[in-house]
């Protein structure tokens, strides 16, 4: 089955193609980035309007990169939430009106589990079942998938998504948007020890995560360094060492509680998924972790981590080729329970 992917959730327009028989074909993707730095952050009705304007030429130019036209499609999938409301209706349209013109089905599809399903892409896949662990800007979660579409949500973040503190904590030394990456980047030249962060909730038994508590912890650590410079900015390599410790303490919460989730299901395989999962830092941990427990852990390549239509598509084509696809009107879900999900 040839399926068109759409995912435009919030500031990257991703298109992409895929073939249940031969895999992924094409994919384009569409970053808003520079647009939204000058704010900060994404400005959801700049991003919807962008939307508007790419995601049709990257359509096209991705149909022409495999040499594919819009009469051969069989189907088109497209984000329907989690996202940006005004951001999921753009894709969401335009699928429908694709769709229409061309008799074919749609089906929308669950952002995070286009997330969670990426690594498929890979040629090495890992087989159910296994222990995911979502980790993004807008979700840490770690899940329990017994088969495709049967999710057991097993914990999450109680407040602050650790993407979304990673963010925070850049913005705070002042480190330009996106941040997380930055903040990544920048910790590769720190100094380890100088500083020693908390790891939040690892002294209690569960698996949710809460990560408010060390974005304050970073904070007054980034006003008692700047106390000691006499009030002056803080200098590039203390803001190296900071991310580091910052980004240690991260690493090493998320490590523990995969352990026990791995532990407590008694799976040997883990899965990382979300823009954060394209961590070196988190990605060797885990790898540490997991050979200790005679497991396994597995992620996608950096491109297929963030947002993108490569996702959406495959997903799409294992569901529409289990015989999902839209019935009656157009339903977006800014929030929606994975859990809410039908297996396959």
């Amino acid at each position: 089955m040839l399926v068109l992917g759409i995912e435009t959730s919030c500031d990257e327009t991703g298109v992409a193609l895929y073939c249940n028989q031969r895999g992924l074909l094409a994919h384009r993707l569409y970053s808003q980035i520079d647009m939204h730095a000058q704010y900060g952050g994404v400005v959801p009705e700049l991003a919807s309007r962008d939307h508007i304007r790419k995601t049709l030429p990257l359509i096209q130019q991705t149909l022409k990169d495999c040499g594919h036209t819009l009469q051969q499609l069989e189907g088109i999938a497209y984000t329907a939430g989690p996202g940006l409301m005004g951001a999921l209706m753009v894709g969401a349209c335009l699928a429908k009106s694709l769709a229409a013109a061309l008799e074919i089905p749609t089906l929308g599809i669950h952002h995070m589990e286009g997330h969670l399903l990426a690594p498929l892409l890979e040629d090495e896949q890992p087989e159910c079942p296994f222990v995911a662990l979502l980790v993004s800007g807008g979700h840490t979660q770690l899940i329990n998938v017994k088969a495709i579409g049967q999710y057991e949500l097993l914990g999450e973040s109680l407040d602050d998504a650790a993407g979304e503190a990673f963010d925070k904590a850049a913005k705070m030394m002042g480190l330009p948007y996106p941040g997380g990456p930055t903040l990544a980047k920048l910790a590769e030249q720190g100094q380890p020890g100088r500083y020693q962060f908390p790891r939040p909730m690892v002294d209690r038994p569960g698996l949710d995560f809460s990560f408010s508590g060390l974005k304050t912890y970073t904070r007054n650590t980034i006003e008692a360094a700047r106390i000691q410079a006499g009030d002056l900015p803080l200098d590039l390599q203390t803001k190296a060492d900071i991310s580091l410790a910052f980004e240690q303490a991260v690493v090493s919460t998320l490590s523990i509680k995969c352990k026990r989730a791995l532990e407590q299901t008694q799976c040997k395989r883990l899965i990382i998924a979300g823009g954060v999962s394209a961590n070196r830092a988190l990605r060797e941990a885990l790898k540490q972790m997991t050979k200790q427990l005679n497991a396994k852990v597995y992620y996608a390549k950096p491109e297929f981590c963030t947002d993108n239509g490569a996702m959406i598509a495959l997903t799409g084509a294992l569901r529409m080729q289990a015989g999902q696809i839209d019935q009656g009107p157009l339903s977006l879900r800014p929030r929606w329970p994975m859990e809410q999900l039908p297996a396959l």
